[in-house]
């Protein structure tokens, strides 16, 4: 049953497979089966993909409810063990860039606000669902209007809003020596030689500043001035900008501690606040005074 819900949410049998972490073929076998089981087909099968049969549609949206409270009821008991044992925990899940560039500097001051509680952390490139997931809160990036809340049983408070600036190495530019950020023909200068670096996850991050901070920039303009290598995680994309690789579209909140020890300069200046914000995703299902203060700790890291 699982097996079949995944499938029929996602529409395929890999991505089902990716979040149940099995094989496809394990996911094909167990639909196959369910088939066999209820006498008929759930799934119509074309070269393109699958897609839900009539009988599928009709049972899908009472299977995925039952999955969710099973979910809900696990965690439930999980959590009333842990309280009648007197054990503590936070299960955080967070985008990976965000688990290593903000929340890691700043663990050692949750665990002292939260005296007795070990927290996990757990790197996902995108948000889990609440009421199946073991974890307590997220922190993940949402743009302006994005509510990635909706469809994870959660809901979200902005904790640190972001802006976007270009950075590099102090070798391959510097500030001026008046304070006066440098021109965008100097940067564009620069990108002609060295390249823009690039997260998979926000590929579009330097066509969305320079079409913010050059009025009249299309998009193919704006990725043929910042083309450069592409990286699956934005803390290689950041390694490479401090390796002097080339320049990075920084997200404010991941590179400020490497701004501040000097590592990377910002020298054309022009952040830019384009709705990027660190949400934390808070159980909708769970309430009390230790989420509470759970979310208080997290929040008093962002001020």
């Amino acid at each position: 049953m699982r097996a079949f819900e995944a499938a029929a949410r996602h529409g395929s049998f890999a991505r089902a497979a990716e979040e149940l972490f099995v094989t496809p073929a394990a996911v094909a076998q167990q639909i196959k089966a369910l088939e066999s089981w209820a006498g008929g087909a759930l799934f119509e099968r074309h070269s393109q993909g699958i897609r839900l049969s009539a009988h599928g549609r009709r049972a899908l949206p009472a299977l995925s409810a039952a999955v969710d409270q099973l979910g809900l009821a696990v965690q439930a008991l999980r959590h009333e063990t842990q309280t009648a044992a007197r054990r503590s925990t936070l299960q955080v899940a967070a985008l990976p860039a965000v688990a290593q560039l903000w929340l890691s500097p700043r663990l050692s001051r949750l665990k002292a606000a939260l005296p007795g509680v070990q927290v996990s952390v757990t790197a996902l490139e995108h948000p889990p669902n609440f009421r199946r997931e073991p974890f307590d809160l997220g922190l993940f990036y949402a743009r302006a209007g994005e509510h990635i809340e909706t469809a994870v049983g959660a809901q979200a408070i902005p904790l640190a809003r972001d802006r976007l600036l270009p950075v590099c190495s102090p070798r391959l530019q510097q500030p001026l020596p008046s304070g006066r950020p440098r021109s965008l023909d100097d940067l564009a200068e620069l990108l002609a030689r060295c390249g823009g670096l690039h997260d998979t996850v926000w590929q579009d991050d330097w066509r969305r500043w320079l079409q913010a901070t050059r009025a009249g920039t299309t998009a193919a303009e704006a990725d043929a001035l910042a083309a450069g290598p592409d990286f699956s995680l934005y803390s290689l994309a950041l390694q490479a900008a401090v390796d002097g690789e080339g320049v990075l579209m920084g997200r404010e909140q991941l590179v400020a501690p490497l701004l501040a020890q000097g590592r990377l300069q910002a020298p054309w200046g022009r952040p830019k606040a384009l709705g990027d914000t660190v949400m934390l995703l808070v159980l909708a299902h769970r309430k009390g005074p230790l989420l509470a203060r759970q979310v208080q700790a997290l929040q008093a890291l962002a001020a």
